[in-house]
C-alpha cells in the first residue's frame, strides 16, 4: 500500500479515538509551516544553505564572522553550531590544513552567483551589492583571489581577534559575509521559528498518537539517536541471476578486465603494482539484510560475537525504498569487510604499523 493511502487510514484511526483525536491538528500545522517555508525557500537556500555562495572562502569567512558575533552571547543563545559542546568540531573544520585551490574556488562561486541569477533575477538588491557591477565570473574572481583566508594562520588571527578583527578586516570574503549576514540570519530566524520548530512539534503529535495506537509494535522513524539494525548476509536474486553475499579483492580484478579497465571499474595503479601481493581470495565487500538508510554510511557492522567486521557505504538500488518500508526481498545493505581493509592496508598501501593497532 502507498503512503498516501496509509495516511488515510492512520487520519481515520486518529479520528475515531477520542483520546488522541486533538492530535489531527499537526497536519494543518505541518501545511501552514511549509506554506511559510515556500515564502522564504529560495533566498533561504541562496543564503543561509550557500546554493547561491558556494565557496570554501566564502564558508570560512561566515564562520568567522558569525563565531565572533555568537561568542558575545551567552552559551545557551547562541546558533547551535556556535555552542561550547560544538566547539572542538568547529574549530577542527576551521583551520583544516586541506588545500583551498582558486581555479576550482571560482569556478565554484561562479556557477553559484550564477544560479543565485537565474533563481531571484539580476534585479536582486542584494544580489546587485554582491556582484558590486561586475559580471558574476569576474566578481568570483576577484573575491578569490585577493582573499587570504586561505592561510590558516590568518584565519586564526581574525578568530582570536573577535568582533574587533572582523571588522576591521579588508578581506573581501570577510567583507561579503558581512554584507549577507543580516539578510541570512533573518530568513534563518523566520525557518526556525515558523517551518522547523512548528514542524518538529507538529511531527511530535503525530508520533504520540502512533504510539497511543500502536504501542512498540509500530516501526519506529529514524532520528538523530543511535539506531541498531540485524540481519544475516544474505545474496538475493536479481532478474534470474543470483547475486552472491559477497565479493572478493581478487573479483575486483576480473570486473575490471570485463569492463575494459574502463572507469568507473578500473582499479588504482597501486593496486596493480601489488596485485601478486594481495591475497586475491580475501573477502572484499558483503551484503546484508541490515535496514539502513541515508546517513547509516559509515556505521560500524558487528557480527554476533561482537565483533567488528565491517563498514556499511552503501545500499543495493533494490533499498532506495526502505526510506518508505522494509524488504528483505532483495534490498541489501552493502558493506566493506574488515579482512578487505586490512589486506589493503598491509599490502597496497603499506600502512603496516597502523594494521598493527588494528590486531593484525
Amino acid at each position: 500500500m502507498d503512503k498516501e493511502n496509509l495516511e488515510k487510514i492512520l487520519k481515520n484511526r486518529i479520528a475515531k479515538d477520542p483520546k488522541i483525536s486533538k492530535n489531527l491538528i499537526a497536519w494543518k500545522e505541518i501545511a501552514n509551516a511549509q506554506k511559510e517555508f515556500g515564502k522564504i525557500l529560495l533566498e533561504y537556500s541562496m543564503l543561509e544553505k550557500s546554493w547561491g555562495l558556494n565557496s570554501r572562502l566564502f564558508n570560512i569567512a561566515r564562520t568567522l564572522v558569525r563565531m565572533a558575533e555568537e561568542d558575545k552571547k551567552p552559551n545557551n543563545k547562541r546558533l547551535e553550531e556556535f555552542r561550547e559542546s560544538d566547539r572542538e568540531s568547529l574549530k577542527q573544520a576551521l583551520y583544516s590544513e586541506a588545500p583551498i585551490y582558486n581555479d576550482l574556488e571560482v569556478a565554484e562561486f561562479s556557477d553559484a552567483l550564477s544560479f543565485y541569477q537565474a533563481k531571484l533575477g539580476g534585479d536582486n538588491a542584494l544580489l546587485q551589492k554582491i556582484l558590486d557591477g561586475k559580471s558574476v565570473v569576474e566578481r568570483a574572481a576577484q573575491l578569490v583571489s585577493n582573499s587570504k583566508l586561505a592561510d590558516v594562520k590568518m584565519r586564526k588571527q581574525i578568530a582570536d581577534g573577535g568582533m574587533s578583527a572582523v571588522n576591521s578586516s579588508q578581506d573581501p570574503m570577510i567583507k561579503l559575509a558581512l554584507l549577507v549576514d543580516p539578510a541570512s540570519r533573518t530568513l534563518r530566524k523566520i525557518y526556525e521559528d515558523k517551518v522547523d520548530s512548528v514542524s518538529q512539534l507538529a511531527y511530535g503529535k503525530i508520533a504520540n498518537a502512533k504510539f497511543a495506537l500502536d504501542g512498540t509494535n509500530d516501526y519506529p522513524d529514524a532520528t538523530f539517536s543511535l539506531r541498531l539494525a540485524f540481519g544475516p548476509v544474505k545474496g538475493y536474486e536479481q532478474e534470474g541471476v543470483h547475486i552472491p553475499a559477497m565479493t572478493t579483492m581478487g573479483g575486483a580484478f576480473q570486473r575490471e578486465k570485463e569492463h575494459g579497465a574502463k572507469e568507473p571499474f578500473k582499479l588504482p595503479d597501486d593496486w596493480h603494482k601489488h596485485r601478486d601481493d594481495i591475497d586475491l581470495g580475501t573477502p572484499f565487500n558483503f551484503v546484508s539484510t541490515a535496514d539502513i538508510i541515508g546517513g547509516n554510511s559509515g556505521s560500524p557492522v558487528i557480527n554476533a560475537a561482537g565483533e567488528f567486521v565491517g563498514i556499511i557505504f552503501d545500499g543495493n538500488l533494490q533499498s532506495l525504498p526502505l526510506q518508505f518500508g522494509y524488504s528483505e526481498t532483495q534490498a541489501r545493505a552493502v558493506s566493506v569487510n574488515s579482512n578487505a581493509i586490512v589486506e589493503a592496508m598491509k599490502k597496497v598501501y603499506g600502512a603496516v604499523a597502523l594494521a598493527k593497532e588494528f590486531g593484525h
